[in-house]
C-alpha cells in the first residue's frame, strides 16, 4: 500500500492535547442530534424521502436566483513588498479602481444535475433544512481554503477542522458557551470565576457577551504591534502573578492580531511564539478573532518613515515558515497563531462581513475537530446553519456552476453568456482579496498624509524686545499624533490635550481649566458640527475596564478609513484637521460647558451615557 508524501508528513506531527477539561458542563452535556445525525441518509441517491419533516423544494417560491457581481479582479491590488524595486508594482500602487462597471452575471438553478453533494449548488438544497456546520459545498471550499491556503503550517496531526457561523459575533457567542461556566456574584463561590485575558484596548461588543456570564475581563499591556508578552502589566506578569481569591487565573484569552482593533497593529509571527508559549505554559485557549487578516499593508512602514523625514526601514518577511500557499499576496502576510499551534488550543474566528458584506451574516470557525465538533453541538440547538439564501449565491460566485450543471445550463445559453461567468474560483477569491487590500491601503495612505501634514499647530507673535522688531515668533503644538495603521480598517489617534489651552491633568473642572474626560468628548461633539461634519469614535468605547477608561482611554480616538465614499476621504479628513485645529483655539471655558450641557454630560465627568447606545455601531 503506498502512502503520500503528504500523510507522511501528517503523521510525523504530534496529536492536538485533550482541551475538554476546559470545557463548560453544559458543552460537557451535549450530545449530538439525534435529527441532524439522521441526515446523512438523505444523501443515498434515489432514495424515498419518507423520513423528514421537510418541505417539498418544489413549492418553493423561488425558481432560480440571480444577481449582477463584481469580477474577482475589479480593484487594483498593492504591492506586496513595496520596499523592493518593483516598477509594475508601484505603478499598481498608484492607480485607484480597475473597471468597476464590470460584473458577471449569477444564476443559481432551483435543481443541478448533480449527486455530489459537495458540488451541488442549488436552491432545491441551500434553502432546505441541513447540516448545522454549514452549506456543504461552500463549507467545502472554506475548508479548502483555510487548510491549504491560509494555514498551511498547522502542526498538529490532521489538521483543523472548520463550521460555520453567523459571523464572528456569533462565533465568539459560541465559544464563549463552550468554554465559561456562568458564574452570579453572591450565588457562585469566587474562586469559580472564569476570566479572560485582552488587550486594554479592545473590541468592546466582546464585553458585552463576556460579563453577563460573569467572565472577569482582565487587560494586558500592549505596545504598538499588539499584546506584551513580558514586562509590567503583560501576558507572563498577569498569569503568573495571579490572585486566586479574585477568580480562577484566566483559562481564554481574546485577540484581534490582524489590524487590531481598534489600535491597528499587526502581531508579528516572532511575537506570536512568544505569547503562544506563555499561553501553553499556563494552559490558556486562545480566540483569535482576524476579521481584518487580509488587509495588512506593507508601504505603511515605509510612507510613514518618508511623511516623517525619518530613515526608510529594511523590508522584513512577515511568514518565514516553512510551507507556502503558492500565492505570493497570501505569503507576504503575517501567519495566523493557528500555524504554530502545537498544543491545539487556538479557535480561529472568520467572517464574510469585511470580505463580502456584513450583512450576509457569515463566518466560520477554524480549530481543532475536537473543539469544532462541540461547537457543531451548540449549533444545532440554536443558529443551525446561516441563511441559505446568503450562503448559496456566494457558493455560486465563488466556486461557479460545477460541470455537470455547467453542461446543462450551456444548452440554454448563447455562447456570450457561458463564457461571462465560471466562477471565481481559489484564484478569483485571493484575486479579489488583493484588490480590496490595495483599496484600504490607498485610502489609508491618503488619510495619514493629511492628517500627518496637520499634526501641529502654528502660532505666529511679534518679539517683546525692541531690538528683535524685525523677527517673527513661531510656536509650535503637537496636537496629535498617531502611528500609520500597520492593518485594519482604523487609525488610532492620539490626542494631545495637554497642549490644550484649557487643559487642566487632574480634579474636577473649575476656573479656566477642563479635564481630559470633558476635553474628548467636548471635541467629539465640536467635530459633528459645521463646517466639519465629522464623526469620531471615541477610546472611551474602546476600555477593556472603567479603569482603563478613566485614566488613558478619553486620550484617544478610533477614525475609521473604510466606511466613506472614495471621493470624500480627503475632504473629511482635511475637515477633521481643521476641526481639531478650530477646538485648540477655544481659550474661553464657557464655550467648552456649554458644548456638554449639549450632550447632557456637564453633571459629571464620568457619565458618558449619551455615548453608550453609539457603541454598537461605533464599535464594530
Amino acid at each position: 500500500m503506498e502512502t503520500s508524501n503528504e500523510n507522511v508528513a501528517d503523521m510525523a506531527k504530534p496529536l492536538a492535547k485533550d482541551m475538554s477539561h476546559h470545557f463548560s458542563d453544559v458543552t460537557k452535556a451535549r450530545a449530538p442530534s439525534k435529527m441532524k445525525q439522521f441526515y446523512k441518509y438523505f444523501q443515498i441517491p434515489n432514495i424515498g424521502q419518507f423520513a423528514g419533516g421537510l418541505p417539498n423544494a418544489q413549492l418553493f417560491p423561488f425558481d432560480t436566483l440571480e444577481a449582477q457581481t463584481a469580477r474577482p479582479d475589479r480593484w487594483t491590488p498593492s504591492p506586496n513588498y513595496p520596499g523592493a524595486d518593483d516598477l509594475l508594482s508601484w505603478q499598481l500602487a498608484d492607480t485607484s479602481i480597475s473597471d468597476q462597471a464590470t460584473a458577471s452575471h449569477v444564476v443559481v438553478p432551483h435543481d443541478a444535475p448533480t449527486s455530489d453533494p459537495r458540488k451541488k449548488i442549488d436552491l432545491a438544497t441551500a434553502l432546505q433544512y441541513g447540516q448545522a456546520d454549514g452549506y456543504l459545498p461552500l463549507l467545502s471550499f472554506i475548508r479548502q481554503f483555510a487548510r491549504d491556503v491560509l494555514h498551511p503550517n498547522v502542526p498538529y496531526e490532521g489538521g483543523p477542522e472548520v463550521i460555520s457561523t453567523c459571523g464572528s459575533t456569533d462565533g465568539m457567542s459560541k465559544t464563549l458557551e463552550v468554554f465559561t461556566n456562568i458564574w452570579v456574584e453572591g450565588k457562585n463561590d469566587i474562586r469559580e470565576r472564569p476570566g479572560l485575558v485582552t488587550e486594554v484596548f479592545m473590541y468592546s461588543n466582546v464585553l458585552t457577551q463576556a460579563q453577563p456570564r460573569g467572565v472577569q475581563v482582565v487587560p494586558i499591556e500592549m505596545d504598538e504591534e499588539g499584546m506584551a508578552p513580558y514586562g509590567p502589566g503583560s501576558l507572563e506578569d498577569v498569569l503568573a502573578n495571579w490572585d486566586h481569591e479574585k477568580g480562577k487565573r484566566p483559562h481564554l484569552m481574546y485577540t484581534v492580531t490582524m489590524g487590531h482593533n481598534p489600535t491597528s497593529g499587526v502581531l508579528s509571527l516572532e511575537r506570536r511564539k512568544e505569547l503562544y508559549s506563555i499561553c501553553s505554559k499556563y494552559d490558556v485557549i486562545i480566540v483569535e478573532d482576524d476579521p481584518y487578516w487580509y488587509l495588512q499593508y506593507p508601504s505603511a512602514e515605509i510612507e510613514e518613515a518618508k511623511a516623517k523625514n525619518l530613515p526608510i526601514p529594511e523590508p522584513k518577511a512577515a511568514n518565514t515558515l516553512a510551507n507556502k500557499s503558492g500565492y505570493e499576496y497570501i505569503d507576504s502576510l503575517a501567519p495566523s497563531f493557528l500555524n504554530v499551534d502545537v498544543d491545539g488550543r487556538v479557535v480561529r474566528l472568520d467572517t464574510f462581513s469585511k470580505t463580502i458584506a456584513p450583512g450576509c451574516r457569515m463566518g466560520w470557525i477554524t480549530t481543532t475537530p475536537a473543539i469544532a465538533e462541540r461547537l457543531l453541538r451548540v449549533s444545532e440547538s440554536g443558529t443551525q446553519q446561516p441563511s441559505g439564501f446568503a450562503q448559496v449565491v456566494i457558493a455560486e460566485m465563488i466556486m461557479g456552476p460545477q460541470p455537470e450543471a455547467l453542461a446543462a445550463l450551456a444548452a440554454k445559453q448563447t455562447k456570450k453568456e457561458q463564457l461571462n461567468f465560471s466562477g471565481w474560483k481559489m484564484d478569483g477569491w485571493v484575486r479579489w482579496l488583493a484588490g480590496l487590500r490595495g483599496q484600504y491601503e490607498r485610502r489609508m495612505n491618503r488619510m495619514c498624509r493629511i492628517l500627518e501634514e496637520n499634526a501641529y499647530q502654528l502660532k505666529q507673535s511679534t518679539p517683546t524686545r525692541e531690538s528683535d522688531a524685525d523677527w517673527g515668533v513661531i510656536t509650535k503644538t503637537r496636537l496629535y499624533d498617531f502611528r500609520w495603521p500597520r492593518g485594519g480598517m482604523f487609525l488610532w489617534l492620539h490626542l494631545r490635550f495637554e497642549t490644550h489651552p484649557l487643559w487642566k491633568a487632574a480634579g474636577t473642572r473649575g476656573g479656566n481649566v477642563i479635564d481630559g474626560v470633558a476635553l474628548s468628548t467636548a471635541l467629539m461633539a465640536f467635530l459633528t458640527r459645521k463646517p466639519f461634519l465629522v464623526l469620531i469614535s471615541p477610546g472611551l468605547l474602546y476600555s477593556a475596564t472603567p479603569e482603563i477608561r478613566e485614566k488613558r482611554a478619553w486620550a484617544y480616538f478610533r477614525i475609521c478609513f473604510a466606511a466613506e465614499a472614495e471621493d470624500k476621504i480627503d475632504a473629511c479628513s482635511l475637515r477633521f484637521s481643521e476641526g481639531v485645529q478650530k477646538f485648540w483655539r477655544v481659550k474661553n471655558v464657557k464655550e467648552i460647558e456649554a458644548i456638554l450641557d449639549e450632550i447632557n454630560l456637564a453633571s459629571t465627568r464620568d457619565e458618558e451615557e449619551g455615548l453608550v447606545d453609539m457603541g454598537s455601531w461605533m464599535g464594530c
